[in-house]
């Protein structure tokens, strides 16, 4: 067989494109087994990286359901919070209403208490103008004789 290179006629055997064959075939293994090695370490790289991205993942998975946990505590611990402040500021309400119907008991007892000292001042003065007339005999004339 006959080739051309820039107008130059160069024979080959049989023998020697079995050898460019070979080189060349040669070539592609080593360039095969580079690639191959290259990308077994890309994949080791990608599923060491995928390995982390889980790990991570779990934990925040955790982070997430404990926040979760502690979020419906406190919303339970709020609740009762509230509940017991309702219980409380009924007990106060019902002692004020109870104060308050104290104070005016107290203020009714206080005017009727007045009143009562009032019409007891009247009486008082207008029985001391009229009790003479009924309480003290009517005083009889003293006669003192000189006995000598």
């Amino acid at each position: 067989m006959v080739g051309f290179s820039k107008g130059k006629q160069i024979m080959f055997t049989q023998d020697s494109k079995v050898a460019v064959l070979e080189s060349k075939f040669s070539i592609y293994e080593d360039l095969t087994r580079e690639m191959m090695a290259k990308l077994e370490t890309a994949v080791d790289k990608i599923s060491e990286g995928n390995q982390r991205i889980a790990a991570i993942l779990a934990k925040h998975d955790e982070r997430i359901e404990q926040s979760l946990k502690t979020d419906d505590l406190i919303i339970k611990m709020i609740d009762e919070v509230k509940q017991e402040s309702e219980k409380d500021h009924k007990v106060i309400h019902d002692r004020i209403d109870g104060l308050q119907l104290k104070i005016d008991s107290l203020a009714k007892f206080k005017w009727q208490a007045g009143a009562a000292a009032a019409v007891l001042a009247l009486l008082v003065g207008a029985g001391s103008r009229i009790a003479p007339f009924f309480l003290t005999p009517p005083t009889q004339p003293v006669i003192i004789e000189n006995q000598k």
